[in-house]
C-alpha cells in the first residue's frame, strides 16, 4: 500500500478540533495591562490638567497689565488669551486705534457673546483710524444678528442705508445707538416725529431727547393725535419737565402710566404747579381707582403736605384707597388718632414706616421717651431696610438710657454697629457708647484718594458677570437693556444691579438714586449680603480733582467727597432748581464772590475748578464755625445766617437731637447724608461686617 508513512520516532498527536495558542508568559500578560494603565493615566493626567487651568484665577481689571500681556500671548487656553486682550484694550478706540486693532486681530472666532464684542470692537477701530469697516459690520450683523453689538453694525451700515436705522429702532429699541438714530432722523418732520416718539418711549433722558421732545410737543393740536401727545408728555414727565408735559397734553387726559409720570413731575414744581399734580393725580384716584396707579398715586398724594393736599381730599376718596396704609397713615398723622392700628395692619408698608418715625421724632423732640420708645417697639427693627433699621435702633437706644436702661441702650447701639456700620447713626452709637471715633475735616497735607478694588457683579447671568469681569461695562448695560427693554424694576436686587451697571457707563446721577432706592427696598439679609451695595453706594469720582483742591485749602478730601455724593452725585453738569451748578453745586454768584470775578456756568462744569471753589467755601464754613460739623454742613445747604438763628443747648448736649429740631425739612435730611457720607468714605478701608 502506498501513502504518506509517519516518521519512525515521532509522537502520537492527539487530534484538536481548533486551533491552540500557546499559553503567554507572565511577561506576555503585562503588556496589554501596561498599555491601558499608560493611556487611562494619560487621561486622567489631561483631566486633572484641565481642571487644574480652570481653577486658575480668571483675569479681572485688577490683573496687571504685565500678566494680561504674558497671559495673551502664552496661555494655552484661547478663550483666557481672548479675555486678556479684551482687558487690555484701552478705555477709547479713539484713543490708540492702532493698538486696538493690534489686540483684536483674530479675535472673533466662535459663537460666543465675546466673538460679537471682538468683532465690533474692531469695526470701531478701524473707523477710528479713517479706514472704511463695512465688511467688518456686515459680518457682525450677519453672524449674529440678535447680539446687542449688532445694534452697532445696523447704525453704521444706515448712514448710506437709511433702512437699517429703521430696522435699528425696530429690533434694539432701547439700545443706545437706536437712541442716537432716533435723534438724528430727519429731515423731514414726519422722520423727526416717529424719532421724537421712540425716544419718550424708550429714552427720554437721552442727551438732546428731551429738546425733540419739546420741539415736537409745539406742534399744532391737529398734527398729532391724542395718544402721540400722551407720549411725549409721558416722556417730558419723565424728566422732571412737569409744566412743559401739561402743555404738551393740553386738555386731554393722558392713559393712566401716562398721568401717573406727569402728575409726579407736576409736584415737584412750585407751589401752582404741585397743585395741578396734585389735582390731576385725585382725579386718576377717582376714577381709575382699581388700576395699580391709583394706588402709587395715592401714595405721592400722602405725601404731599398741605395745602397742596389737604386730609379732606384725601377722605373723599373710593372706600379701598382711603382705607390704604398711605391715606391710613397720612390722616392719623394730621389727625393724631390712634396708630396703633395702622402699624399693626400694614408693619411692611413704608407708609407705617414714616409714620412711626414722624411721631417718634415729634415725641424725642418734646421729651416725651417712653412714647418715643413705644413707638419704635410696636414695629420691629428687623422688618426695616438698613437705614431706617440703624435710625430705629439708635433712638430706641437713646429713649432708653434716658429712662434709665443703660444695659438696653448698649445693646441697641451694639446692633446698629452690626447693621449698618458705615452709616451716620454708627458714627454716633459710637458716641454714644463712650468711643472717641475720628471725623476727620481738615488734613495737614495731600492725601491721594484711591478706588477701591474691582468688584464682581454677581448678577446670576453667566455672560453679563463675564462682561463686567472683562470691563466691557458698555457692552454689559447694552446686553442688560436689550433683554429688559422698559420692564419696571421693583425688587432691590435688579435696582442695585442697573445701578452698579449704569455707574459703569459713567451715569452716577440715574445709578446712584437706583442704588438708594435699593438700600430703602432691602428688608432681611444680613450684612454680608449688602455689602455690594454699601460699597456702590460710596464711590470715589474725580479723585484728584478733590485731592488737590482738598489740600489748597488744608481739608480732608473725603469731605468734598461726602458733600459732592449729596450734592450732584458726581454728575458735573447737573444744576438745581435754584440755580446751583456742577459737583459741589455752587450758585453763580457765590462763585464769583470766591472766585474774585465773574464765573461762567462752563467754568463750573469744571470739576477741578468747581472742586476748588466749592473747597474754599467749605473751609469758610469750617473757620466761621469752628469745625463744629453739623453747623458747617447746615450752613453749606441752608446758609450759614439761617444756621445761626437755629444754636440752642442741644447742641451741645445732643447733636443728633438738634439735627431733628432744623425746622428745614432738607437740611435735617443734608445733614444727616453728608456726615453719614463722610464717616463711610473714612470707614472704607475698614468696611466690613
Amino acid at each position: 500500500m502506498t501513502g504518506r508513512r509517519e516518521p519512525q520516532n515521532a509522537k502520537a498527536v492527539p487530534a484538536r478540533c481548533c486551533l491552540t495558542l500557546p499559553n503567554p508568559s507572565p511577561a506576555g500578560r503585562r503588556g496589554p495591562l501596561t498599555l491601558a494603565l499608560t493611556v487611562i493615566g494619560s487621561g486622567a493626567l489631561l483631566l486633572l490638567g484641565r481642571l487644574l487651568l480652570q481653577q486658575r484665577p480668571l483675569p479681572t481689571p485688577d490683573t496687571p497689565a504685565l500678566d494680561l500681556e504674558r497671559i495673551r500671548r502664552w496661555d494655552p487656553d484661547p478663550e483666557r488669551r481672548r479675555e486678556a486682550g479684551l482687558l487690555l484694550l484701552p478705555a477709547s478706540s479713539s484713543e490708540d486705534p492702532s493698538d486696538q486693532r493690534r489686540l483684536l486681530r483674530g479675535q472673533g472666532w466662535g459663537p460666543g457673546p465675546l466673538a460679537a464684542v471682538a468683532l465690533k470692537r474692531a469695526a470701531l477701530a478701524r473707523e477710528a483710524q479713517g479706514l472704511a469697516a463695512t465688511l467688518q459690520w456686515r459680518e457682525l450683523l450677519e453672524r449674529f444678528p440678535m447680539a446687542p453689538p449688532s445694534a452697532d453694525a445696523l447704525y453704521a451700515l444706515g448712514r448710506e442705508d437709511p433702512p437699517q436705522r429703521l430696522e435699528l429702532l425696530r429690533r434694539f429699541p432701547a439700545h443706545p445707538a437706536a437712541l442716537a438714530a432716533a435723534l438724528e432722523l430727519g429731515p423731514q418732520a414726519s422722520q423727526r416725529q416717529q424719532g421724537a416718539l421712540h425716544l419718550a418711549r424708550w429714552g427720554p433722558r437721552w442727551p438732546g431727547a428731551d429738546a425733540r421732545l419739546r420741539q415736537i410737543c409745539a406742534k399744532p393740536a391737529t398734527a398729532l393725535s391724542a395718544v402721540q401727545r400722551g407720549t411725549l408728555a409721558a416722556g417730558l414727565a419723565r424728566v422732571g419737565d412737569g409744566r412743559r408735559a401739561l402743555s404738551c397734553l393740553g386738555s386731554t387726559r393722558g392713559e393712566p402710566p401716562q398721568e401717573l409720570e406727569i402728575g409726579r413731575a407736576l409736584l415737584r414744581g412750585g407751589p401752582s404747579e404741585a397743585r395741578a399734580g396734585a389735582a390731576r393725580l385725585l382725579a386718576l384716584s377717582r376714577e381709575r381707582s382699581q388700576r395699580p396707579e391709583a394706588l402709587e398715586a395715592v401714595r405721592l398724594l400722602a405725601q404731599t403736605p398741605a395745602p397742596t393736599v389737604t386730609p379732606a381730599e384725601l377722605s373723599e376718596l373710593p372706600e379701598p384707597l382711603r382705607l390704604s396704609a398711605p391715606a391710613q397713615a397720612r390722616l392719623v398723622l394730621d389727625a393724631g388718632g390712634d396708630w396703633r392700628p395702622v402699624l399693626q395692619r400694614w408693619p411692611r408698608d413704608p407708609a407705617s414706616w414714616d409714620l412711626q418715625w414722624d411721631l417718634t421724632r415729634a415725641a424725642l423732640l418734646k421729651g416725651e421717651a417712653e412714647q418715643a420708645l413705644a413707638l419704635l417697639e410696636a414695629l420691629p427693627a428687623t422688618a426695616l431696610p438698613p437705614p431706617l433699621a440703624a435710625r430705629h435702633l439708635f433712638w430706641r437706644g437713646m429713649a432708653q438710657r434716658q429712662l434709665g436702661q443703660p444695659s438696653a441702650a448698649r445693646r441697641s447701639w451694639d446692633a446698629v454697629l452690626r447693621r449698618l456700620p458705615w452709616s451716620y447713626y454708627a458714627w454716633r452709637s459710637r458716641v454714644q457708647l463712650g468711643e472717641q471715633p475720628e471725623l476727620r475735616l481738615r488734613a495737614a497735607g495731600p492725601i491721594a484718594l484711591a478706588a477701591e478694588p474691582w468688584q464682581p457683579l454677581n448678577s446670576g447671568q453667566p455672560d453679563l458677570d463675564r462682561l463686567w469681569r472683562l470691563a466691557l461695562h458698555l457692552e454689559a448695560w447694552e446686553q442688560w437693556r436689550q433683554e429688559r427693554p422698559s420692564a419696571t424694576l421693583t425688587s432691590p436686587e435688579e435696582l442695585m444691579l442697573e445701578g452698579r451697571l449704569r455707574q459703569g457707563v459713567g451715569d452716577d446721577w440715574t445709578g446712584l438714586g437706583q442704588l438708594e432706592q435699593a438700600s430703602l427696598r432691602w428688608t432681611g439679609g444680613d450684612c454680608q449680603a449688602k455689602l455690594p451695595l454699601e460699597r456702590a453706594l460710596l464711590p470715589i469720582r474725580h479723585g484728584e480733582a478733590f485731592s488737590t483742591a482738598a489740600a489748597r485749602h488744608g481739608l480732608d478730601p473725603t469731605l468734598l467727597l461726602a458733600v459732592a455724593r449729596q450734592e450732584s452725585r458726581f454728575t458735573p453738569g447737573v444744576g438745581s432748581v435754584a440755580g446751583a451748578i456742577g459737583l459741589l453745586q455752587l450758585m453763580p454768584a457765590t462763585a464769583a464772590e470766591l472766585a474774585g470775578g465773574v464765573v461762567s456756568k462752563d467754568q463750573l462744569r469744571e470739576p477741578a475748578f468747581n472742586a476748588e471753589l466749592g473747597a474754599a467755601y467749605l473751609n469758610q464754613m469750617l473757620a466761621l464755625w469752628k469745625d463744629n460739623p453739623f453747623l458747617a454742613i447746615a450752613s453749606y445747604n441752608a446758609g450759614p445766617g439761617a444756621v445761626a438763628d437755629w444754636q440752642d443747648g442741644r447742641l451741645q448736649a445732643s447733636p443728633e437731637l438738634w439735627v431733628e429740631a432744623i425746622p428745614y425739612p432738607e437740611t435735617r435730611l443734608y445733614v444727616k447724608k453728608v456726615l453719614g457720607n463722610l464717616w463711610g468714605y473714612q470707614e472704607r478701608p475698614r468696611r466690613s461686617c
